[in-house]
């Protein structure tokens, strides 16, 4: 797990000190305008787990296109979308603690008092559960210079 973490954070250096640009403040991949790769983020709250969007239930919000599973759930998401939108627009949330972005994977997920996080995968997200409170501090402090 280590190791893991080493390269990716070596990783994500690199391509932080590579790059002069902020980045978007939503996630959504290189080819895609899909915000949490076209989860319902309204659905982490409501049923407590992933559940993929469909395009007739989407809506544009901080330039991104976020799908929702139900009628429902994307007017929950239009009437207050900062109650469902994920932190730091979807990125890692290790990562912003760490000073850098990396893209969230919607598997890798958890509600920390009332808020959604996202993290890279398993390794990163079992690191930053050891000290939620701590990495979310850090990453608060960080995320305004990460993005545009």
């Amino acid at each position: 797990m280590q190791g893991s973490l080493r390269a990716f954070a070596a990783i994500a250096a690199f391509l932080l000190s590579a790059s002069a640009f902020a980045d978007p403040p939503v996630y959504t991949g290189l080819f895609s305008s899909r915000a949490v790769s076209g989860y319902d983020t309204v659905a982490y709250f409501t049923e407590g787990r992933p559940v993929k969007g469909e395009r007739r239930f989407s809506t544009e919000y901080e330039g991104a296109t976020w799908l929702f599973s139900s009628a429902e759930n994307l007017a929950r998401f239009e009437a207050d979308p900062e109650a469902y939108a994920p932190q730091y627009g979807g990125y890692c949330a290790w990562a912003v603690s760490q000073g850098y972005t990396a893209s969230g994977d919607p598997d890798n997920w958890a509600i920390e008092d009332g808020k959604l996080y996202l993290n890279y995968d398993d390794d990163v997200q079992a690191t930053w559960n050891e000290d939620r409170a701590g990495f979310i501090e850090l990453a608060d402090e960080n995320w305004p210079s990460l993005v545009d």
